[in-house]
């Protein structure tokens, strides 16, 4: 089958989230890295992209660069990753949707609810994919959490608690270091620190393991360390459209905790467990039974965590491998095939609109608030 062409803007050199997109993209043979504008520094970026293997007359010096040059082109990019700094996603987003491009965007997808209802309507105009890297949704074991979910296995879901927290910004005296500041920064990372961060994965995983929407929610926002001017810890609870009771907790603050970020289900007849750092796992326990442990790569689990497991049994399913997973979906639903459960603009939309709840309620002494975006209301 002939690969897709695929094009990055932002992920350059020293990029954390860069390489899992290059890796991810490329593992299963289905894009080649055709175009970037990977540096807000033109010619580091341009040597970069070079240095990939990017054509020279493909490497580009900014995103607008790119989208005139691809946009002229029969051989097009099929796909643009956007994994460029938060403030600058929506506009990019939305000039290659209106080009005719489809699109993955790193979360959060937008700075605000407003621009996230407008990608909604412009990828629904354009008929193009919209996706946005929740990829930790794209593990293998958390597709079959959802599938358990989805067939009843646990009956109908009272509880959901969902958890990230670590500890790696909790040295006060490492707080003006630039890779730290800016998050807790309102002029670079919005109205919400932590919860924007973190939080928003874990109540994406809430809603997607659940096959539910966070439809309320009360918040308490803290700022331990007090230079921050955003929050970098979160209480948020919140009740679900069908009835789901949630708990959350997201820090940065946390000492000792590494990449703390798991999930529980609880339903009628049985409960699930599955955490980032034991990726391979889920932890069933039937309601009256003995917990059991569900490894990826065993027999009897389903198509949808069968097909997304890439190693054998026993060896450990890592990040990339999850973001490729990503990629996967996105390539089947291009060549119009079916795919497994993308997360999209409207689950971008989702998440922004619960950041502004979060915020509106840890404002007003934890008050409930409508999390649900103004679009989906009615």
């Amino acid at each position: 089958m002939k690969k897709l062409n695929w094009g990055m803007v932002g992920g350059g050199e020293g990029s954390q989230i860069g390489p899992a997109h290059r890796l991810g993209a490329q593992a299963d043979g289905n894009f080649v890295l055709a175009a970037g504008a990977l540096d807000i520094d033109a010619e580091k970026g341009k040597a970069y992209a070079q240095s990939l293997g990017v054509a020279s007359d493909r490497a580009y010096a900014n995103w607008q660069e790119m989208l005139d040059g691809e946009s002229a082109r029969e051989d097009r990019v099929d796909l643009v990753t956007v994994a460029t700094p938060n403030s600058t996603h929506f506009e990019i987003t939305k000039a290659f949707l209106e080009a005719g491009f489809n699109v993955l965007c790193e979360k959060p997808m937008t700075m605000t609810v407003e621009e996230g209802e407008e990608l909604v309507r412009v990828t629904e105009k354009s008929g193009k994919v919209c996706a946005v890297n929740y990829c930790y949704s794209a593990y293998p074991m958390v597709r079959e959490m959802r599938q358990m979910v989805a067939s009843g296995q646990i009956g109908k879901i009272r509880l959901v608690v969902a958890n990230f927290s670590h500890g790696h910004h909790g040295d006060a005296t490492d707080a003006d270091n630039p890779r730290v500041r800016w998050r807790y920064d309102p002029v670079m990372a919005g109205v919400s620190g932590q919860f924007a961060d973190c939080g928003i994965h874990a109540m994406h995983m809430a809603s997607f393991v659940t096959g539910d929407e966070v439809e309320s929610l009360s918040a308490d926002f803290a700022s331990t360390i007090p230079s921050r001017e955003l929050e970098d810890d979160a209480m948020v609870n919140f009740r679900m459209s069908g009835g789901t009771v949630g708990r959350l907790w997201t820090s940065s603050v946390a000492i000792g905790r590494q990449h703390g970020f798991d999930i529980q289900v609880f339903g009628e007849t049985g409960g699930l467990r599955w955490a980032s750092e034991q990726p391979n796992q889920v932890y069933f326990t039937p309601v009256g039974g003995r917990m059991q442990i569900m490894e990826k790569g065993e027999s009897g689990l389903s198509d949808e965590a069968s097909r997304l497991s890439r190693v054998a049994i026993a060896h450990p399913e890592g990040f990339p491998l999850a973001v490729a997973n990503i990629y996967v979906d996105l390539a089947a639903v291009i060549r119009g095939q079916t795919a497994g459960a993308l997360p999209l603009a409207q689950d971008g939309l989702r998440s922004m609109a619960a950041v502004y709840a979060a915020v509106a309620s840890a404002n007003n002494a934890g008050e409930w608030v409508d999390a649900r975006p103004p679009m989906f209301q009615t």
